[in-house]
C-alpha cells in the first residue's frame, strides 16, 4: 500500500514538472521577446518578429535585433540555465544546501585565470578564454575543498561556505591586483559584477555546444544524483559508483560555471536558488529538479538582464548586482537554518 501511494505521488510530481516546465519554456520565449524590445532603443515587436521570420540586411532595425539584441537574450538564458543547474548538481552531490559555483570558488576561480589570460595573454582568442576559464574553476573548487577539509568541525556544508567565501575573496583581489597592475582594471569590472551585453555570435558558437552538452550530461545523472542525495552508503547499497558519479558531476559543474563566466563574469546565487525553488515545487528527484531548474534559471536571468537595462537606462546595471539583491537573503535564510548545526 505504501509502495502504491509513493508510485502515485511520484507520477503526480512528473505531471506537474512536465506542466511547469512547458508553461516556464512559454514565459522564457515571451521574456527573451520583450528582452529583444527593450534597449537604449525600444524595437516594436513587430519588427522583432519579421526580423526573426524575414531578415534584412539593409534594415537598421533588423541588424540591431540579429547582431546585437538575440545573442545578448540568448547568452542570458544560457547562462541562467547552465549556473542552476551546476547549482542543483553541486547540491545533490553534496547534500549542501548553500551550493552554488559563486560561493564555493568556481566563478572567482576562472574570472582569475581569464585575468592572467587578458593581462600576459598575445592575440587571445575566445576558445583560450573559455580554456582559461575550465582550469580556473577547476583549481577554485579544489581549493575550496582542500580547505574545508582542513578545518576541524562536523557541519560540512557550513565549512565549504566559509572556505569558499575565504578562496572567493583571495582570488578576487588577485584578479584586482593584476588587472590594476596590466592597467585593465575598468575591463575586469565585466568579469566581477556579470553581464552579457556585448556577447556576439562568434562566442555563442564556441558556448553553447559546451553548456548544451553539460546539461544534457546532467539530466542523464540526474537519477544518479537523487540516489547519491539519499547518502552515500544508501548509493553504494544501490549500487551507485560513487567515483564515476562525482567524477562526472564535477566535470559538468566546471564546464557549466566555466563556460558561464566566460559567457557573462561572475553571477552569484542563481546556482543556489534556483535548485531550491523546483525543489518546492517538485519534490526531491533530481530528474524532475534538474530540467526545471534549467528553465527557471534561464527564466530568472533573461528577467534581471531586462531589469539590467531599463531600471537605470540608459546606463546598465550589473545583473550580479541584482540578482544578489535576492540571493543575500536567501543565503541569510538557509545559512541561519545551518547555525544549529554549529
Amino acid at each position: 500500500m505504501k509502495q502504491k501511494v509513493e508510485n502515485e505521488m511520484k507520477g503526480k510530481r512528473g505531471v506537474r514538472a512536465m506542466f511547469l516546465i512547458i508553461v516556464g519554456c512559454f514565459f522564457l520565449l515571451l521574456s527573451m521577446l520583450i528582452s529583444i524590445t527593450l534597449g537604449a532603443a525600444t524595437i516594436p515587436l513587430s519588427t522583432v518578429v519579421d526580423a526573426l521570420l524575414h531578415f534584412e540586411a539593409d534594415n537598421l532595425q533588423h541588424l540591431m535585433v540579429v547582431d546585437l539584441r538575440l545573442p545578448r537574450v540568448i547568452s542570458a538564458a544560457l547562462v541562467g540555465s547552465a549556473l542552476a543547474v551546476a547549482g542543483a548538481v553541486m547540491q545533490g552531490m553534496t547534500r549542501n544546501p548553500l551550493a552554488d559555483s559563486g560561493l564555493m570558488g568556481l566563478n572567482s576561480g576562472a574570472a582569475l585565470a581569464i585575468a592572467v589570460c587578458l593581462a600576459y595573454g598575445t592575440n587571445v582568442s575566445y576558445n583560450q578564454i573559455i580554456i582559461s576559464s575550465f582550469i580556473g574553476a577547476a583549481i577554485g573548487a579544489l581549493a575550496v575543498y582542500a580547505i574545508s577539509n582542513l578545518v576541524p568541525g562536523g557541519n560540512k556544508p557550513m565549512k565549504l561556505v566559509l572556505a569558499g567565501a575565504a578562496v572567493s575573496t583571495f582570488l578576487v583581489a588577485m584578479s584586482q591586483a593584476i588587472a590594476i597592475g596590466n592597467k585593465m582594471s575598468q575591463n575586469l569590472n565585466f568579469w566581477t559584477m556579470g553581464s552579457v551585453s556585448g556577447n556576439s555570435w562568434n562566442q555563442l558558437r564556441v558556448s553553447v555546444p559546451v553548456i548544451i552538452g553539460g546539461l544534457i550530461i546532467a539530466i542523464v545523472l540526474s537519477r544518479k544524483i537523487s540516489i547519491l542525495n539519499m547518502g552515500e552508503e544508501v548509493a553504494l547499497g544501490l549500487g551507485v559508483k560513487l567515483s564515476f558519479v562525482k567524477t562526472a558531476g564535477t566535470i559538468v559543474v566546471v564546464l557549466l560555471a566555466g563556460t558561464s563566466v566566460a559567457l557573462a563574469g561572475s553571477i552569484t546565487f542563481v546556482g543556489m536558488l534556483i535548485p531550491h525553488f523546483a525543489r518546492f515545487l517538485v519534490g526531491p528527484d533530481y530528474r524532475l529538479i534538474i530540467p526545471l531548474s534549467a528553465v527557471m534559471g534561464g527564466f530568472l536571468l533573461v528577467i534581471a538582464d531586462i531589469g539590467a537595462k531599463t531600471l537605470s537606462a540608459p546606463s546598465e546595471i550589473p545583473i550580479g548586482a541584482l540578482i544578489s539583491l535576492i540571493g543575500v537573503p536567501v543565503f541569510l535564510y538557509f545559512a541561519r537554518r545551518q547555525k544549529g548545526e554549529l
